[in-house]
């Protein structure tokens, strides 16, 4: 029969290793400082665990100051900068800073039929549809984004905007992309001009979906605009192969 020597050290219970775990990713900056954590469900198959082996985990952390709960969920406590946008990504598509509009409003109606088929709705299903006009020198832009059941199911900040969703109150929705990353939500988007026949304006519809493929939003921007320059940005990987474009970040004067 083998024994124990007094220099043997048993391994740590599962849920300490998975604290340890989402510790290292806290500090690698993977979970910004002040940024929503995952849900319980999500952190399970992640780490290809239990919720309860998460929930001990969570709160190893909670006990260590690394980890704050409250009603909006658990988030990293580190000392650090908060979480910020990514450059370029603002909301919506055309916006040339994310700033108020001329006019930005939200309405609880049913969405262009593209905008439905993209999304995933069903026929005359209404959804929270948000509008932004802006003119000034440089020219004039409208936008028009329709948000998934996705969208208004998991992030609270755009839900609340139903009951008041009536077409009049200005609603500025810049931090839009940046509560969807709070939700847990990793945003992938994918940006297509189209010139308009007849007309120096062109169109740029941005397609935004999560981590799951699932569809969050949908908008279509029209530029009228003979003076300024589309703008995209390009991010080159370090093995060298072939980088999409990450955002268009509208006219802007130079």
């Amino acid at each position: 029969m083998a024994r124990t020597t007094p220099h043997q050290v048993q391994d740590p219970p599962l849920y300490r290793r998975i604290a340890t775990q989402l510790l290292g990713e806290l500090r690698d900056g993977t979970v910004p400082p002040g940024e929503r954590l995952p849900g319980e469900r999500r952190l399970a198959e992640h780490y290809g665990v239990s919720r309860e082996t998460v929930r001990q985990a969570l709160e190893v952390l909670r006990r260590e100051g690394m980890v704050a709960t409250d009603r909006r969920g658990s988030h990293a406590a580190l000392p650090g900068e908060p979480v910020r946008a990514p450059s370029g990504l603002a909301f919506p598509v055309g916006a040339a800073t994310a700033v108020a509009a001329d006019r930005a409003t939200v309405a609880w109606e049913t969405p262009p039929p593209e905008h439905a088929e993209a999304l995933g709705l069903a026929p005359h299903r209404p959804t929270l549809v948000h509008r932004y006009e802006s003119a000034g020198a440089g020219g004039r832009r409208t936008a028009v984004t329709s948000f998934s059941a996705v969208a208004l199911a998991e992030v609270e900040e755009l839900a609340r905007y139903r009951e008041r969703a009536d077409g009049t109150a200005s609603a500025q929705l810049w931090r839009a992309y940046d509560w969807m990353r709070r939700a847990g939500l990793t945003l992938h988007h994918r940006d297509s001009i189209t010139p308009l026949a007849n007309s120096p304006a062109v169109r740029v519809t941005r397609r935004v979906h999560d981590q799951y493929a699932r569809p969050l939003e949908i908008t279509d921007l029209v530029l009228d605009d003979q003076q300024g320059a589309l703008v995209y940005e390009f991010t080159l990987p370090a093995d060298g192969s072939t980088a999409a474009p990450r955002s268009p970040r509208g006219p802007a004067a130079r």
